[in-house]
C-alpha cells in the first residue's frame, strides 16, 4: 500500500515551499532551534483535522458548500496578513530569544496549527490525493487512508524539522547584521502577504 510512488509524491509535495515551511524557517531564524521544533510540530498537527475530514467525508460537504469554503478562506487570508503585519510592526531587528517556557512554546505550536487548519486547500488536497494510492479492492479503505495520512504527516514533520535546522545554521549571521535582519524580516512579511493574496484568489473547485 505504501508504494515508492506514494513516498516520492509526498516528498515532492512536502518539499514545496508553502506557509508551513515559511513559518518554520522564520521561527528558526528569529527564535532558534527549539522554537522551530514547536513550529514544525504545530504545522504537522494542523494537518490532522483536514486529514480526518477527508476520511470521514466532511471534505465533500466542505467542497460543495461555497459559504463554508469562503468563510475558512477569509479566516486563513486574515491570519496570513496578520502574521505579515506582526513582522513589520516590530520596525527593527527581530532578535527574539528562544522560548524558555512551555507557554511560549505552546504559543508557537498554536500559531503553526492555526496556519494549516485555516487553509481550505489542504482539506481538498487530501480528498483528491489519498484515494489515488488506495488498493483497488481495499478491504479497509478508512484504515488505509489513515496509514497513508500518517506517513504524510511523519514526512512533513521530518522535512520541516530539516528546514528549521538549516535555517538555524545561518541564524547568527542574520541577527548580527541589522541591515540583513531587517531585509529578511521584510522579505518574510512580504512572503506571508503574498501567500495570503494567493489564498484570497483561490476558487472553490
Amino acid at each position: 500500500m505504501i508504494s515508492l510512488e506514494f513516498l516520492l509524491t509526498c516528498l515532492v509535495v512536502v518539499l514545496m515551499p508553502g506557509t508551513g515551511v515559511l513559518f518554520t524557517v522564520t521561527t528558526a531564524l528569529f527564535q532558534g532551534r527549539r522554537a522551530s521544533l514547536y513550529a514544525a510540530c504545530g504545522c504537522t498537527l494542523g494537518i490532522l483535522p483536514s486529514l480526518l475530514a477527508s476520511i470521514t467525508g466532511l471534505a465533500i460537504l466542505f467542497h460543495t458548500s461555497a459559504l463554508l469554503f469562503q468563510a475558512v478562506k477569509c479566516l486563513g487570508v486574515a491570519y496570513l496578513l496578520f502574521l505579515a503585519w506582526s513582522m513589520l510592526r516590530a520596525g527593527g531587528p527581530l532578535a527574539l530569544p528562544s522560548p524558555s517556557s512551555p507557554q511560549a512554546g505552546l504559543a508557537i505550536l498554536l500559531k503553526g496549527f492555526l496556519l494549516n487548519i485555516l487553509n481550505p486547500k489542504l482539506t481538498l488536497f487530501f480528498l483528491a490525493f489519498l484515494p489515488q494510492f488506495l488498493p483497488p479492492a481495499a478491504a479497509h479503505p478508512t484504515a488505509n487512508m489513515l496509514v497513508l495520512g500518517g506517513v504524510f504527516m511523519a514526512m512533513t514533520w521530518v522535512i520541516f524539522l530539516l528546514y528549521g535546522l538549516l535555517a538555524t545554521q545561518v541564524r547568527q549571521q542574520v541577527l548580527h547584521s541589522q541591515h540583513l535582519t531587517t531585509l529578511v524580516q521584510r522579505l518574510c512579511a512580504a512572503s506571508f502577504a503574498a501567500l495570503g493574496l494567493k489564498l484570497a484568489l483561490t476558487e472553490q473547485r
